[in-house]
């Protein structure tokens, strides 16, 4: 026969409240264990799936510099075969005009040494007025 407590109610009442709270908490604790087991595997998966997307991105990376790279050195070559021919321009106008002026000389050397008579008093005239 079961006794009566303070409050009226039977100690079997209790025992078998105590068990069930009991057996709550148990099976909390249990889905608490488990939740944190599930999160660590999340996390754990969600570290691998970004550590392969950052292998490829880098990858990806290291591609698009070589080509960058390869397009730049492709640009500066042919900036140069450009650079090359317009020298090669100059110079062809530059044997052009002393051609010319040779010639000229050979035709008429005495307007030429005029011209360069001329053209010395000129600049020595500049000089002096200069100072």
């Amino acid at each position: 026969m079961a006794t009566n407590n303070r409050n009226g109610s039977s100690s079997a009442t209790t025992t078998t409240g105590t068990g069930a709270f009991t057996s709550n908490l148990s099976e909390a604790g249990s889905s608490l264990k488990q939740a944190a087991v599930d999160t660590g595997d999340a996390l754990r998966n969600a570290a691998v799936a970004a550590g392969e997307e950052l292998r490829v991105g880098k990858a990806n990376l290291k591609a698009d510099l070589a080509d960058s790279a390869i397009a730049s050195l492709a640009a500066a070559e042919a900036a140069g075969g450009a650079a090359r021919e317009q020298v090669d321009a100059l110079m062809e106008k530059g044997r052009d005009l002393v051609d010319s002026a040779a010639e000229l000389i050979r035709e008429r050397p005495l307007v030429s040494f005029g011209v360069a008579f001329a053209t010395g008093w000129v600049l020595a005239k500049l000089a002096r007025s200069g100072k």
